[in-house]
């Protein structure tokens, strides 16, 4: 199947023929849109295979999205429960295994709208945690849905109204000692009639800014009963007389947390970033408004610099961050086999990475959807472009799993330990002991920057050692702020709190040296690519030059940078912006989503928006008979008003209120309808 015939999967009729404005971008190509939606996948055989499972829902109503604008949150939630079930059948069907990327492309298909998404996570803690036997008892009933199971650790919105077990991590209180979080297999609901069981009160949390389709609910335990061997004992245990026995180390009970954040990142946050850079990207070549020069046509509004600002940063996030999640996935499978072997040597490192990762992607890519919703002005606002429910559905992500705050200061925790390190050794003893991601602290030198024009800040060594020597200092900073007040007399805990903000800007600088880091080795391995790799390293460096131009002090502050070479990482990131401009409908066609996926009348393939937006806007139910029992009570607030104005002397202050009071009184009789 061609890609065209791919991406357009709505099957209406304005797919029939492309918009000649984006048709004429695509002429225009530089690189092969193909082998880079290849490189995405990690490997052509992934390309293919996706492609398979996603067209198995292009003709089935059931899997259609476009109705879930329109729905109540109710109906929303029971569609996505009926999409759950017919995609468990089909995976039986069709005999998908259990460790492929089928389920995975089945998701990314329908953009997540499936319930119970949280029971995959627990399923995931039973086998990362548990021992054989538990495995054996608990996930065939997880993955044949006999329980549905959920991860219950600390904020409300785990439990809901199916779930019949729960992953509860509590506190293990062991012959009157504390040991810690582990995890806990709790029944809460009767499998004969579903209520709670005594003890287990549960509920759904009411309203919410987004996730319609998830069963989010609150749990309360009390004097709750489980048998010893419902804790999962992988790393842990306690035995029949009591004696406690640990396997493992503390963190490790953190591990299915490891695997939850690294899962949303790869199937949430990210692809609701790129859908907005598609989405935003082809509006922004169909729209045209004003123009460059009096004797030229209306110009697109990607013509416009202010408009490229806007949308070409967040794409060039969305290649960081994809680059960064395979390292991140390479280095959880790396650490995560080490881990079922018993060996947690790399779970420091591997949590700081998924912490740091989750921090700073959830917050930019929540920033970058919403620089794409406002790039489409009043469409924009519109549901049916898309980009709302994206917006609302990446928000949401910079609390869960860990309130973003929080996660920097547990990342700044773990550079204070490592930096710690480097005071107390010398030499190249220390280099060699410090993880991976903080090597950078030893061979980072105070010097300047030595850039001499615009030109140079394209090089990836000069904006790379820019972002390694400004972690690092900040690094610094933070750790003799500590010592200062700790030599002062502050204890440790105060200390912390008067440099947390200190340490917040040391985290985050941190993460984005790893992730530009990270992007520059991708970009380096593409020798076999070079079209490719042209157009990812302006990417790249675009990247790493809006985020010095966004914080340009810190790189001012010990005089790293000077004021003419901010001025010529501002050209040399201008520059970069016309010359992105011109793939940017090719860069976000490589991610490579349909039509039906993307779920936008902003974003098809075909650019046809205002023919889509009016034909789908005539499906509001707002269009139909159901307003007509609302035109009736407006007709007679109408005619009372009106009857008001003849018979009422406007001057009359005592009437003037009269006449208040009844339009009051019909508007809440109105609203009370």
């Amino acid at each position: 199947m061609s890609s065209r015939a791919h991406r357009v999967s709505l099957g209406d009729s304005w797919s029939q023929r492309v918009h000649p404005d984006i048709e004429s971008e695509r002429r225009r190509q530089a690189f092969d849109v193909e082998r880079l939606t290849n490189l995405l996948d990690r490997g052509a055989r992934n390309t293919t295979l996706r492609r398979e499972v996603e067209s198995l829902f292009r003709s089935d109503p059931a899997f259609s999205l476009v109705n879930t604008y329109f729905m109540t949150q109710k109906e929303h939630f029971q569609a996505a429960a009926q999409k759950r079930f017919l995609l468990h059948k089909m995976a039986q069907r069709l005999n998908w295994p259990e460790d492929g990327l089928e389920i995975d492309y089945a998701r990314r298909a329908l953009s997540g709208d499936i319930i119970l998404g949280v029971h995959t996570v627990a399923t995931k803690a039973i086998i990362s945690l548990g021992s054989e036997e538990q495995i054996a008892k608990w996930v065939p009933l997880c993955k044949t849905y006999q329980i549905i199971a959920t991860y219950a650790q600390t904020e409300m919105g785990h439990v809901g109204c199916l779930a019949t077990h729960a992953i509860v991590m509590a506190q293990l209180i062991c012959s009157g000692a504390k040991r810690g979080m582990h995890a806990f297999v709790v029944p809460i609901r009767s499998p004969q009639d579903h209520t709670p069981l005594p003890g287990i009160t549960a509920g759904d949390i009411g309203p919410r800014m987004g996730l319609e389709n998830a069963d989010n609910g609150f749990l309360q335990l009390d004097h709750v009963r489980v048998p010893r061997e419902n804790m999962l004992s992988r790393f842990a245990q306690v035995l029949p007389d009591g004696t406690y026995i640990r396997c493992g180390t503390a963190q490790s009970n953190y591990l299915p947390m490891v695997v939850t954040r690294v899962d949303i990142l790869t199937s949430v946050v990210l692809p609701s970033l790129q859908k907005a850079c598609v989405i935003a990207t082809r509006y922004s070549v169909i729209r045209r408004q004003g123009r460059l020069r009096p004797s030229d046509p209306e110009a697109k509004i990607l013509d416009y610099q202010t408009q490229q600002q806007k949308l070409l940063f967040p794409l060039a996030m969305s290649y960081a961050f994809h680059f960064q999640a395979v390292s991140l996935l390479e280095f959880f499978q790396h650490a995560y086999n080490a881990v079922q072997s018993n060996d947690t040597s790399l779970l420091p490192e591997l949590h700081v990475l998924t912490t740091g990762s989750k921090a700073m992607m959830t917050d930019f890519c929540a920033y970058g959807v919403e620089l794409c919703r406002r790039a489409c002005g009043g469409h924009g606002y519109s549901k049916l472009s898309g980009l709302p429910s994206l917006a609302t559905q990446v928000v949401a992500s910079c609390t869960y799993e860990g309130e973003n705050t929080v996660l920097y200061l547990q990342v700044a925790r773990f550079l204070m330990k490592n930096y710690q390190q480097i005071w107390e050794t010398e030499g190249a003893h220390s280099q060699r002991s410090l993880p991976q991601s903080v090597q950078y602290f030893t061979m980072v030198h105070h010097d300047k920057c030595p850039a001499q024009n615009a030109s140079d800040f394209l090089l990836p060594e000069i904006y790379t050692t820019a972002w390694a020597h400004t972690a690092a200092r900040l690094v610094e900073d933070s750790a003799r702020h500590l010592q200062v007040l700790t030599q002062s007399g502050a204890d440790q805990q105060d200390a912390w709190n008067q440099t947390s903000v200190s340490l917040v800007q040391a985290a985050k600088a941190h993460c984005y040296y790893v992730t530009v880091k990270s992007f520059q080795d991708a970009v380096k391995k593409l020798d076999s690519e070079p079209a490719i790799q042209l157009v990812l390293k302006r990417l790249c460096d675009l990247f790493a030059l809006h985020g010095i131009l966004a914080d340009s002090g810190i790189f001012l502050y010990d005089g790293f940078l000077s004021g003419p070479q901010v001025d010529m990482v501002r050209t040399a990131y201008l520059d970069l912006l016309s010359l992105i401009r011109k793939d940017a409908v090719l860069l976000t066609d490589a991610f490579d989503f349909t039509d039906q996926c993307l779920n936008s009348a902003l974003g098809c393939y075909d650019g046809n928006v205002y023919e889509r937006l009016f034909q789908w806007a005539q499906m509001s139910p707002n269009n139909n008979s159901q307003m007509e029992a609302s035109l009736s009570h407006c007709q007679d607030m109408e005619q009372r008003n009106s009857l008001m104005t003849h018979t009422v002397t406007p001057r009359d202050p005592l009437h003037t209120n009269a006449a208040d009071k009844c339009l009051s009184s019909s508007l809440v009789t109105l609203l009370e309808r």
